[in-house]
């Protein structure tokens, strides 16, 4: 319904300006029709569910992973090197001595929402609390 209302808008303000400047041999008819603004765009442009669905693959395209910067944890990259149970993992951090203790840590709740599955030997990305450096939240698995 408002998209009549629009169209009949158009034709409205198309009337007033032809009926101004209508040529002298053509019909009223046939000048309003020539004269009218056209309501089609470009054969390119996409509209709706399918310019979203397009700005969606654009997205998933992308290779690299951009994600929301939060100030107060500590992530770090390290290596699964013992599962257990309740989705609980023993990492050890990459570039750190042998002599540190491997963080416990747990899968966040997109992880365990998605099913994406963790074994030994994973490389993970693990946000630790300023608060409690021995235990992490496992954020993303790197492929």
């Amino acid at each position: 319904m408002k998209s009549l209302y629009i169209l009949f808008l158009v034709l409205l303000s198309g009337f007033s300006q032809i009926q101004s400047f209508a040529p002298a041999g053509k019909s009223f008819q046939s000048a309003l029709v020539s004269s009218a603004p056209s309501l089609t765009s470009s054969p390119t442009a996409i509209f709706g569910k399918k310019e979203a669905r397009a700005a969606g693959n654009e997205r998933k395209n992308k290779k690299e992973r951009v994600k929301k910067v939060k100030d107060d944890v500590i992530e770090i990259n390290a290596v699964v090197i013992e599962s257990l149970p309740n989705a609980m993992f023993r990492c050890a951090i990459e570039d750190a001595p042998e002599t540190q203790a491997p963080v416990l840590a747990t899968i966040s709740g997109k992880i365990r929402k998605n099913f994406v599955k963790i074994l030994v030997g994973d490389k993970v990305l693990i946000e630790l609390s300023p608060y409690d450096l021995t235990r992490g939240r496992i954020t993303f698995r790197f492929r």
